[in-house]
């Protein structure tokens, strides 16, 4: 009957050191919090609020039930959004805009306190569209092409700006998608046209007028040789016409006389004489 009391003690005992070691073992669990690597914790005290101290990381203690942890990623992310923005000339236009953000880590408690853990959907997708309305309506549809460097550079400084009143850092800001409606691409493309058409046009009226001035350089010229033939036939007579004529004539005779597919042939009887000769055979 002793030994049985024995038993059924220790057996007792032994309970209850398990539980004490499941409550140990539960209570040091609890107690035991671990922030990976690019994160850090924020820790929220029931008697005192959010602690001003953050905690990078490793293992570290924390009073159970009293305090909790709030992990942070702090490494840079990256996010993308779409905005109809409304330009100068009351032109709808398409942006996507691609930012890499980060939390600033000295302020991660006022972060948490005021916009909690998702902060940066919260507060991106709003300042983002805020900034490319604010940046868009400054320029003409055509100047969002042909200036978009400058307005990619307005866009960046506004939403760095911006984002810094909320305590968060952008590394890089970029517009990655424009767009405009489709009342806007057939104007451009019928400017585009009326364009080549003008141009075409001012081509043909070049033309013309360079065929103008041809046609008065040769009339000119032609009237000038006339003026000079005139007088030079005023001053020296006939003479000068049957002159130019006798040296055409010679100059026509000399190429003739230079072509082997050329044969002279006598006229009348001075072919037959030529026939009848000695030695023509």
């Amino acid at each position: 009957m002793g030994s049985s009391q024995q038993a059924v003690s220790f057996l007792t005992n032994l309970a209850r050191a398990a539980f004490g070691l499941g409550v140990g073992a539960a209570v040091l669990n609890s107690s035991l919090y671990t922030v990976d690597g690019g994160e850090k914790a924020v820790l929220f005290d029931r008697f005192r609020g959010v602690l001003d101290q953050t905690v990078g990381e490793g293992t570290h203690f924390l009073i159970p039930w009293l305090q909790k942890p709030f992990i942070f990623d702090i490494r840079t992310r990256p996010h993308q959004f779409s905005s109809v923005s409304g330009t100068k000339d009351l032109q709808m236009v398409n942006l996507t805009l691609r930012v890499l953000s980060r939390p600033d880590e000295s302020r991660l408690p006022t972060i948490f306190q005021h916009l909690g853990l998702e902060y940066d959907e919260k507060v991106l997708p709003s300042i983002g569209n805020e900034v490319l309305k604010a940046v868009v309506a400054q320029f003409n549809a055509d100047q969002l092409l042909t200036e978009r460097p400058r307005v990619s550079a307005l866009v960046r400084d506004s939403l760095v700006k911006r984002a810094r009143d909320f305590n968060i850092i952008l590394d890089d800001v970029a517009i990655t998608h424009l767009s405009y409606g489709a009342e806007f691409s057939r104007a451009v493309e019928q400017k585009q046209v009326a364009q080549q058409e003008a141009e075409r046009s001012k081509y043909v009226v070049m033309k013309a007028e360079q065929e103008r001035r041809a046609a008065i350089i040769r009339a000119e010229g032609e009237s000038e040789a006339a003026k000079l033939i005139s007088d030079a036939t005023a001053q020296a007579g006939m003479g000068l016409i049957e002159l130019r004529k006798i040296e055409a004539l010679k100059e026509n005779a000399g190429t003739m006389a230079r072509s082997p597919n050329v044969i002279y042939v006598p006229k009348g009887n001075q072919l037959l004489m030529a026939m009848n000769m000695p030695g023509a055979r």
